[in-house]
Parts: structure tokens; sequence; C-alpha cells
């Protein structure tokens, strides 16, 4: 099994949902980022790496902020890839980089894809990347053996999921609301079904992510995913300096089916 089929096997082993966490590369700053990071891999079973970027649309207030905070400290694509290596020596657990494209595309799509293998990376995570928008980086990441994941939104049609579940190599990425990242009370009430859904087009995993941040909203989500993505949250405790630990155990404990 690859890492990504580790961290979902252990879990669900463990009769609960995947852990994913997410922070964005270089905050709260350079070396605060690999700090906090591996505290979250002790709980967590995979972390999304966001690569900042100046206009992230399917982002919300925290994360924004975070992103405008790491660009300030001088991150970049180069940067975010040290990052992950940087993580990698340190850890066996699955890592992400959740990218939006235009970096991609200024890079170059086949060199991005080899910085990534080359930092130890072992999946993209695309918001705003259709499939169908993607026939030239598919093949490049597929050739390199790394996995792909697109995202489904409570709006998505069966014929968006068909395509969506078909294209996704690491697992595929639900989307809790039709809106942006953020820390919320309560999970939607038709997560359950959109899951459901999903599911019943592919036997890939299912992780819910925007809107997770505490015991009851993993809780929720364990219930029907088999994964809970947690980013502001997450974000919000690493810019305080202080409860991370303590958050990344109570998300933990909601994860348990």
């Amino acid at each position: 099994m690859n890492r990504i089929e580790t961290a979902f096997a252990t879990a669900a082993a463990q009769s609960r949902a995947a852990f994913i966490g997410y922070l964005p590369a270089g905050f709260p700053s350079l070396e605060g980022f690999t700090r906090d990071a591996l505290t979250i891999l002790e709980f967590a079973d995979a972390l999304e790496i966001g690569l900042p970027y100046s206009d992230p649309l399917g982002d919300g207030p925290t994360i924004q902020k975070a992103g405008e905070k790491a660009l300030e400290n001088g991150m970049t694509v180069l940067g975010t890839f040290a990052a992950a290596k940087a993580l990698r020596a340190k850890s066996d657990k699955a890592l992400f980089v959740m990218t939006y494209y235009n970096p991609i595309l200024a890079t170059g799509e086949a060199e991005f894809v080899a910085g990534a293998v080359a930092a130890g990376v072992d999946g993209l995570i695309l918001p705003d990347l259709p499939p169908d928008e993607a026939d030239t980086l598919i093949p490049i990441a597929t050739a390199a053996g790394l996995k792909l994941t697109f995202l489904l939104a409570p709006t998505s049609t069966q014929d968006r999921i068909d395509l969506v579940t078909a294209s996704s190599t690491g697992f595929v990425y639900a989307v809790s609301v039709t809106g942006v990242t953020g820390a919320r009370v309560g999970i939607p009430e038709e997560v359950p079904l959109m899951v459901q859904n999903i599911k019943a087009s592919t036997s890939k995993p299912v992780a819910v992510g925007f809107g997770v941040s505490n015991f009851e909203t993993a809780q929720a989500v364990a219930r029907v995913a088999d994964g809970v993505v947690v980013g502001s949250a997450l974000v919000t405790a690493a810019q305080r300096g202080e409860g991370l630990r303590e958050l990344c155990t109570e998300i933990l404990a909601g994860c348990a089916k």
C-alpha cells in the first residue's frame, strides 16, 4: 500500500475515520510551520500542506489571512516543497500539497510534479481544477506516481460525481458547504446524503472538509465518511500559539465511528 492507502486503512482498522489536517506552508513562521505540522502529524493520519496563493477563491478569512502571512514570510512554490521535504525526513505519514492551479501553470506542470515527488509528497489536492480541465496534468502525475484529488460539492450532479470519483487517484474530497473554508458550529444536514451518493459511485475513500472544527463536527462527519479534514480550526490554534495539541486530541476522538 502507498501512504495514502495506509492512512485510511490504519484508521479503518481502528474503527474511526482518518484525520486529515491542514496547515499553510510558512505559517505561522518558516520554523513554526515545521513545529506545528509535526504536532498535527502526531495525531493526524495525513497532512495537507497549503501552498500560499494570493487569490485563494475557495478559502475563508482564516486561511486567507494565514496565506497572506506565509507569503509575507517569503513562502514560494520551492519553499513549500522544501517544507514538505523537511516533514518527510521526520514523518512517514501521507503528505499532500493543496494548491490552486495557477502556481502549477506558472511553474510548469511537469516541473511542479517533479518537485512535489522529489520532496516526498504523495498527492495534490486541487480545489479549482476540475478533472475535465486536467487532461495534461493527469498523465504527468500518473507517470510520476503522484496522486490527484479533485473536489465535489453538495451541488455536484451525478455526472460530475462520476467524473470526479473516476479521476481522483488519492481520495475523493467532498466539500460540506456551497461556500468557502472556515470553522462552523455544525455540519449541513445534506452531507450524509451527499457522501452516500458519492460512495455509490466509487470504492475510493471519501473525506469531508470545510467546517470541521471540534469533537461534534468531526463526529458528524466520521459517522458517514472515511476521512475528516480540518483546516481553519488548526490554523487558528497555530496562530494563537497554544491549544494545538489539545485540539488535535479532541478532533481525533471525534473521528471514532
